[in-house]
């Protein structure tokens, strides 16, 4: 028993290392330069600076929840028939589903871009039919369609998963006892779906909030959110005390995202009950 409590602790050790060099460090600097200032000295000047910032905060988690929202629209029914569907089907629909990720950000947006432009393919497309054009780039509509695009594979694999493991023979006993589809899902199906549903939404809500190059290319520099707020700080206003101050906000934030997800879905990943 000690030998192999050894060898599990020698096969965690890479990880360890890693987690503490490119994680754990990094984390203590952005805490150190959010309450120092540039000569560094102890100051909580940042820290309050960050209430300057709190309509932009807001536009960020708005637009990221409205993503979000958007995303679990779309690829819970879709997860659910992919789950249903043959092996074979549903190796064929999980690389339909991953192939956009298999280009950078910045393709798949300079991709949305395109589409999205006045003069793109969507308003040729409609001025080819004698329709009217629909201004979409450099609005936060675009902003979010650009969030959906991009991060919405993260919300199918999660609800893939735990729907591909489902019992089917639950859903089986709720119709014989008399249950109608739409009880059937919301007394069954979909609390047997919540662990796929708390991690989808955090996984596409967290890049969604703190995204910066979605938002300047199809936002067009017309609103800012808190990821663009942190890279000029960063990059172009060179106060990177600041910028690790609204770091930390952001990070706070995520935190509470998560762990307000986790009282969701609770210990029991095991399924529903008919009631």
């Amino acid at each position: 028993m000690k030998k192999s409590s050894v060898m599990k602790k020698l096969t965690a050790a890479p990880y360890l290392v890693w987690a503490g060099l490119f994680i754990i460090v990094p984390l203590i600097f952005v805490l150190i330069y959010s309450v120092t200032d540039a000569d560094g000295n102890f100051t909580l000047e940042y820290i309050s600076d960050i209430g300057k910032y709190k309509d932009v905060m807001l536009t960020s988690i708005w637009l990221g929840f409205i993503a979000t929202v958007i995303s679990l629209v779309i690829a819970y029914p879709l997860a659910y028939i992919m789950a249903r569907t043959t092996a074979n089907v549903q190796r064929t629909m999980m690389i339909l589903v991953m192939l956009p990720m298999w280009m950078n950000l910045l393709i798949r947006t300079y991709s949305m871009m395109i589409l999205l432009q006045d003069t793109g393919i969507i308003n040729n497309t409609l001025t080819a039919l004698n329709l009217p054009n629909i201004h979409m780039i450099n609005t936060q509509s675009a902003v979010v369609l650009g969030m959906v695009y991009n991060y919405i594979p993260y919300m199918i694999l999660p609800l893939y998963s735990i729907m591909a493991k489902m019992d089917m023979s639950l859903i089986e006993a709720a119709e014989d006892l008399g249950a109608n589809k739409i009880r059937t899902f919301k007394d069954v199906i979909l609390p047997l779906t919540l662990p796929g549903i708390a991690s989808g939404f955090t996984m596409v809500f967290v890049p969604s909030v703190s995204t910066f190059y979605i938002s300047k290319k199809l936002g067009g520099n017309t609103f800012s959110l808190i990821g663009d707020v942190i890279e000029m700080q960063f990059k172009s206003a060179n106060n990177y005390n600041l910028g690790a101050a609204l770091s930390m906000v952001l990070m706070v934030l995520i935190i509470i995202c998560m762990m307000v997800m986790n009282r969701f879905t609770g210990d029991d990943e095991d399924g529903g009950v008919l009631i």
